[in-house]
């Protein structure tokens, strides 16, 4: 006879986790009674007892036993696929993400890749810290730098190259001074202390490095452009600050840049099996061309 009472085994495997009618009735909110007039209609259909009544509570019995196991293994395969089921056409990617790079150049193209694929919900993340990836929730990070990263995998984006950039006080001081000696009294901002981007810079200039004490760091890219344009010293740039060049606010300050400098993919292994990875990443190199 085929089994019809499928709701009861819920109920069943309550008053299993309770070990008691009572306990199980207030978690359900019904009467005592009721969840005792159910359970034997479950044992009825079912020609076997599942619970064997105690003076205090109730205890399984070995067909028990082995219902509920069966039962709360149909439970939670039916609750993880009605998870999976939820997720269809709502699929979160994370991106980690610099607010400079977002901003200048992620953000303007972002419609597009939401029109060309509408199941995936993007979620960009800006990020000062892009080391840690796992425990930030991120899929896949851009990073600037010259890719030379053995924590994660890279690939690169496009190259950017970067160069000494200031305000018209700083301008004006390497016109007169030269850049050697000018940026000698200037103070030198980066992202972090172990930056080597500004060593990198004098090696490629031929220009002395020595470390200095007033070297301001500032981990946002978009805040370090409104430092020196404040006068608080110079940074490596890009082209991403055109703007800001075009409108008089930043100057070059210095042909000689950083050629293997640009933007990369960063990521876990074997992140790109991921086909929500791979098409933001394939439409990021589509679209950069």
């Amino acid at each position: 006879m085929k089994f019809r009472h499928y709701d009861y085994l819920r109920m069943f495997s309550i008053v299993a986790k309770h070990g008691s009618f009572s306990s199980a009735a207030s978690e359900l909110n019904l009467t005592k009674g009721a969840v005792s007039h159910q359970i034997k209609q479950l044992e009825a259909e079912l020609g076997f007892a599942v619970f064997r009544r105690m003076p205090r509570g109730v205890a399984l019995t070995t067909p028990g036993r082995d219902l509920l196991n069966t039962s709360n293994f149909a439970f939670t395969s039916v609750e993880q696929q009605i998870a999976e089921l939820r997720q269809v056409g709502t699929r979160t990617l994370t991106i980690g993400v610099s607010t400079y790079f977002a901003s200048r150049w992620l953000s303007p193209r972002l419609m597009d890749f939401m029109l060309l694929h509408p199941d995936i919900r993007l979620r960009v993340q800006p990020m000062i810290n892009l080391l840690d990836l796992k425990n930030e929730g991120v899929d896949l990070a851009i990073r600037w730098g010259d890719g030379s990263w053995n924590d994660l995998d890279v690939q690169r984006i496009f190259l950017c190259p970067a160069w000494p950039c200031g305000n018209r006080e700083a301008y004006e001081s390497v016109q007169q001074l030269g850049i050697g000696t000018a940026l000698e009294s200037i103070t030198q901002l980066r992202d972090r202390d172990e930056s080597e981007a500004w060593s990198h810079w004098h090696e490629t200039a031929a220009i002395p490095y020595r470390k200095r004490a007033d070297t301001l760091i500032i981990p946002d890219p978009n805040v370090r452009v409104q430092a020196v344009i404040d006068g608080q010293g110079v940074a490596l740039n890009d082209d991403l600050v055109q703007s800001e060049i075009e409108a008089g606010k930043l100057f070059r300050l210095s042909a000689i840049a950083l050629k293997d400098y640009g933007y990369f993919f960063a990521y876990q292994k074997g992140i790109l099996e991921n086909p929500d990875v791979k098409a933001f990443v394939d439409w990021i190199m589509a679209t950069k061309s």
